[in-house]
């Protein structure tokens, strides 16, 4: 599938699956540092990784935050070919990322099996939009093999949820019961029964809207472990679309790393202006040479 295809697809059902996206040869340093971050299967599941204990019991704590210890799965964030795909999809060359997430789940640890949502809660201060500039996007990246037995995202296409309202936004499975205005109770098994699977090997990435439903599912590998990210856009008009603030994190050691050997094009979809923006003065790059002592400011200087 090309990208053209892949965003006809992405307005049409509100997800687009791309197994394999990633080439293994542009995924391998990201993979092969997966330990910086989380215990392997066998560290997990024969308990001789000391770090097992926290991914116990919440089926969220498997989470890390960008910047990561890994400055190649940092990078691997904004690989060019996940670039690429997210102007496409959005239809616009300025925007921005809006959140990071790598994500290992282990077989044991947790009820990964979640019921149908959507995420827009967490994604904006507004509500989802199908209108052409506002639309958010999501991608999950996989870094390593996640068949179905390893409980892969499954999604229903806009075509079955097209005249859903705002709210509620979670659908719970049958015999489920919340008094949340937010949640269904009704088992929704229209919903339930178009789901698709989003198994895939490593290097697939799923892009979908924030208000696309979807949900994970149960990992029913003995001794499975699940390794993905979580990357978020937005257009550059959508202000109110923010999932994390990079200037909270950008004092930590992982930060400099990583931007330190970024290009100018992956730093921008973090807020840094472009090359010939007039921010970029003696100033201004004199105090980026402090702050970034390893950043070729090159390109900057250049179109000053």
């Amino acid at each position: 599938m090309d990208l053209k295809e892949a965003a006809q697809a992405w307005r049409e059902d509100g997800f687009v699956i791309l197994p394999g996206f990633i080439p293994h040869d542009e995924l391998k340093p990201a993979a092969g540092e997966l330990d910086l971050l989380f215990p392997s299967a066998e560290g997990f599941h024969d308990s001789t990784d000391p770090r097992r204990e926290r991914f116990i019991g919440d089926q969220f704590a498997g989470i890390d935050y960008f910047p990561f210890a890994s400055t190649e799965i940092s990078l691997l964030t904004v690989n060019h070919r996940i670039l690429a795909l997210a102007e496409t999809l959005l239809e616009d060359d300025g925007f921005q990322i809006s959140g990071a997430e790598a994500w290992a789940k282990y077989a044991g640890a947790s009820d990964y099996d979640q019921d149908l949502h959507r995420d827009y809660l967490g994604h904006t201060l507004l509500v989802p939009s199908t209108a052409p500039g506002f639309r958010q996007l999501e991608m999950f990246v996989y870094l390593a093999d996640v068949p179905e037995e390893f409980g892969p995202a499954h999604l229903v296409s806009r075509r079955h949820t097209v005249d859903l309202p705002a709210v509620p936004d979670r659908y719970l499975r049958p015999g489920l019961e919340s008094k949340s205005r937010f949640h269904d109770g009704s088992g929704s098994p229209h919903l339930y029964g178009a789901q698709v699977p989003a198994a895939g090997p490593a290097g697939t990435v799923v892009a979908f809207e924030i208000g696309t439903v979807h949900r994970g599912t149960a990992m029913t590998a003995p001794r499975g472990a699940r390794y993905t990210m979580h990357v978020n856009f937005r257009p550059s008009g959508v202000h109110w679309g923010q999932r994390r603030g990079w200037a909270y994190s950008a004092a930590q050691e992982n930060w400099f790393k990583f931007v330190e050997r970024a290009t100018p094009r992956q730093l921008q979809v973090f807020g840094f202006p472009p090359p010939g923006h007039p921010y970029w003065t003696p100033e201004t790059l004199a105090g980026m040479a402090l702050r970034y002592p390893g950043l070729d400011l090159t390109p900057w200087r250049r179109s000053g």
